[in-house]
């Protein structure tokens, strides 16, 4: 089969001829029809430290996909041939204390699809079937490829009652503006996000936050101004992994109020723990999504009438990778999907 491989210890990727999966007695085999370019991607592109640290070679990459189950294991039930499916890229072992516990999100042996296995950007992949989810026909393969992002940014904004409340997001990439679509339909009464890329600001102002501010240019008190806050930041999700962002979040977070730490911060970051402590916050890590309620939500959250569709924004052949991933690193783009 044609797949994208992760073949040399450098910048870039290889389209080649490789074999195609066989599935376990518990694993389905799914024909790839979309996917998508995700953060995770760019990095082992690029191959930076982090890919060096984490990509065993060679390695068919991607992890956000959407696609057609054309065989399952022996063993399989809930999932037949002919289902449409999106697939839940952290595979479990289902055995540890997190997993017996029904908290597989946090399993301590987790593998990471297109990351220490085989992964999407194939004609074919093969996962085990607890991890492929059907998906509706109401939505489209354009928004069913990103759901692996969109329950990054589900896990991230449900982490706490949103109703009422004013929510600062900082990183106006795919996932906060997602987030922020989030909080709107949820009911927050203020969004607020933040970044210093121009077009994505404008993506995000076109999405309907309250507020969308260039951070070189305005301060979070200038927002809280203009919306005429008087306390500070209900909620706050940091999607940037910029460690100023995240300092001025907790500068600016009401007494009491809850933070959510998805973007992935250097390992030397900084912050003024009186911050957290003196006001008491609260503050959660997140890591993928919750399995699989993270899913159910979104899933239903979708068919109420969330509308994500403005952050695809780019949509190219598989044979056009090369200028699929020149679009995604450039960073004038919302979502860049794939189609086989």
């Amino acid at each position: 089969m044609k797949a994208l491989v992760k073949t040399k210890a450098e910048a870039g990727l290889q389209m080649m001829e490789v074999p195609k999966p066989q599935p376990g007695h518990n694993d389905v085999l799914i024909k790839v029809k979309s996917t998508a370019i995700c953060g995770t991607d760019i990095h082992i592109y690029n191959w930076d430290e982090w890919a060096q640290q984490h990509v065993p070679m060679p390695l068919v990459i991607g992890h956000e996909f959407v696609g057609e189950v054309v065989e399952v294991g022996q063993e399989v039930t809930g999932i037949k041939v002919g289902d449409r499916v999106a697939g839940e890229g952290h595979i479990a072992c289902g055995f540890c204390r997190n997993c017996r516990a029904g908290r597989r999100h946090v399993c301590r042996k987790n593998e990471s699809v297109g990351v220490t296995r085989p992964g999407c950007f194939a004609e074919y992949i093969s996962i085990p079937a607890i991890n492929a989810y059907p998906i509706p026909a109401s939505i489209p393969n354009r928004i069913a490829a990103i759901l692996d992002p969109l329950g990054n940014a589900t896990h991230t904004a449900l982490s706490y009652d949103l109703i009422g409340e004013d929510v600062l997001i900082t990183g106006a990439g795919p996932v906060g503006i997602m987030a922020a679509i989030i909080a709107r339909h949820v009911g927050a009464r203020y969004v607020i996000i933040t970044d210093v890329n121009a077009y994505r600001l404008e993506l995000a102002k076109k999405i309907g936050v309250s507020v969308a501010l260039d951070s070189n240019k305005n301060s979070l008190a200038d927002a809280m101004k203009t919306l005429k806050m008087r306390e500070g930041y209900d909620v706050g999700l940091e999607m940037s992994g910029n460690p100023n962002a995240l300092r001025e979040m907790l500068k600016y977070m009401v007494h009491n109020g809850k933070v959510a730490l998805l973007g992935f911060l250097p390992r030397e970051t900084q912050i003024d723990w009186n911050d957290v402590i003196m006001k008491g916050l609260y503050v959660k890590g997140i890591y993928g999504r919750e399995m699989f309620e993270t899913w159910y939500k979104m899933i239903n959250m979708l068919q109420s009438g969330m509308d994500v569709s403005a952050v695809v924004t780019h949509e190219f052949g598989i044979d056009e990778y090369e200028k699929a991933f020149s679009t995604a690193i450039s960073g004038q783009s919302g979502k860049v999907i794939m189609h086989f």
